[in-house]
């Protein structure tokens, strides 16, 4: 280990490794909510009305942080904001599994939702510090990746958790002492990059042909450039998607199998071997694009060009959303045929989603001064936080018959992201 952290070559993969696990932690926790939806509905005595509420609890408070957290990285550095990110948001999911009530539940939702931004700001910046332009996107998609296997291994842990313990409770607990131990890593593991390092990766991409640094933006004017609003605007409409699958696609498939007439133990059984498949796909489908975009790089494509033409190439997916409802619908069509169909197109959504989510902040950051980047970063991220929390009460408060709007609208959303990624995202400048 000591030999490890002693090389920079390797100490930026294991600070790549401990960010992923961070990550993985941090959608375990999110995906609690759903995956043991009935659960805690049955406990707490409250339907999907108010369950969309606990949701956007998290998510108001997710999209309010999100641009604060980026605000911190940039002050205090990636080391600090982390570490406390990490921690509280393993001591809010303890706290949620020891909530007597609803009220104190809903409580925790928003501490975890307030602390997991943190995480997000801080990798893209630790990441654009240590890896030059060439590896960057990989890089980064290797720690956001986390997510997507977070999704994966939630619902075999969760349902495996359950079976040993028999109360929600317990696995609310254990998740948030994973996430402590995970904080004091952290700790030891991440370090500045040394001058060697940042040599190659940031006074190689940010200065001037006459030697000086790349000036930062103020604040007032990094919120005059047209590439940040492009990018708020491309998360507020896109991340939506995404927070369906995280928040509402695990019950959606519960359901399904509900009106076959399977049991709750039965449907939480169909979950934990197929619920992780779209999201297992779109971590796979996440990196292959993100390789790509770094390979055309490699052959001479500017850095923006390569992530714009993968961005835009593979939205010819999204409109398969549309689908969804049909085919769960069919009465003459055998269960395991409509459940087959509905995971393969939302695995292929999920790949959708996830190349967008991992290169989009690559994009960013690449088109900012370094010192700017995790503000830009909070600050688009934040949007989508609240686009998602619009579209979460909208999906609360329609009946399920109605969700062929829902399915239409979702597979539309990607399309209008791709337009304003092309008209309006360019390399920004303060000098």
């Amino acid at each position: 280990m000591f030999r490890i952290l002693s090389d920079p070559n390797k100490r930026k993969w294991l600070i790549v490794a401990t960010m992923f696990i961070a990550i993985i932690c941090n959608y375990l926790d999110r995906q609690l909510l759903s995956i043991l939806k009935p659960e805690i509905l049955e406990h707490y005595q409250i339907g999907d009305f108010e369950y969309a509420w606990i949701v956007n609890v998290f998510l108001i408070c997710y999209a309010l942080m999100y641009p604060m957290s980026g605000i911190l990285v940039d002050r205090f550095g990636p080391k600090r904001v982390l570490q406390g990110g990490i921690a509280v948001w393993s001591l809010a999911c303890i706290g949620g599994g020891m909530s007597p009530n609803v009220w104190l539940f809903t409580l925790c939702r928003g501490i975890l939702g307030l602390a997991e931004p943190t995480i997000f700001a801080g990798q893209l910046v630790a990441v654009t510090l240590w890896f030059e332009k060439r590896q960057r996107a990989t890089a980064n998609s290797l720690c956001t990746v986390g997510g997507s296997l977070g999704a994966v291994v939630a619902p075999l842990v969760i349902a495996w958790l359950m079976r040993l313990f028999s109360y929600w409770q317990y696995v609310f607990i254990i998740s948030g002492i994973i996430g402590i131990a995970i904080a004091v890593a952290w700790k030891y593991i991440y370090k500045t990059p040394p001058q060697e390092v940042l040599g190659k990766t940031i006074h190689a991409d940010t200065t001037t042909l006459s030697g000086k640094e790349r000036k930062a933006f103020t604040m007032k004017g990094l919120f005059r450039k047209r590439t940040l609003w492009g990018g708020v605007l491309i998360r507020l409409v896109s991340d939506p998607v995404w927070y369906f699958c995280c928040f509402w696609l695990p019950g959606f498939l519960r359901n399904m199998g509900k009106q076959e007439g399977l049991s709750t133990q039965q449907t939480l059984d169909m979950i934990q071997w197929i619920g992780g498949i779209p999201f297992l796909v779109g971590a796979i489908g996440g990196i292959v694009t993100s390789m790509w975009s770094d390979n055309m790089i490699k052959r001479g494509r500017s850095a923006l060009s390569a992530r714009k033409r993968m961005l835009i190439s593979i939205v010819v997916i999204a409109p398969l959303c549309a689908l969804v409802p049909y085919i769960a619908g069919n009465e003459t069509m055998a269960f395991s045929w409509k459940i087959g169909w509905v995971i393969a197109i939302f695995s292929l959504v999920a790949a959708l989603c996830l190349s967008w989510l991992y290169t989009l902040p690559v994009v960013l950051a690449e088109t900012f001064p370094i010192r700017n980047v995790a503000t830009v970063m909070g600050t688009c991220c934040g949007a989508g936080a609240l686009g998602s929390v619009v579209f979460n009460q909208f999906v609360g408060s329609i009946p399920e018959s109605a969700w062929q709007i829902l399915f239409i609208v979702m597979g539309t959303l990607h399309l209008v992201a791709a337009l304003i990624l092309w008209k309006m995202v360019r390399p920004e400048s303060a000098e």
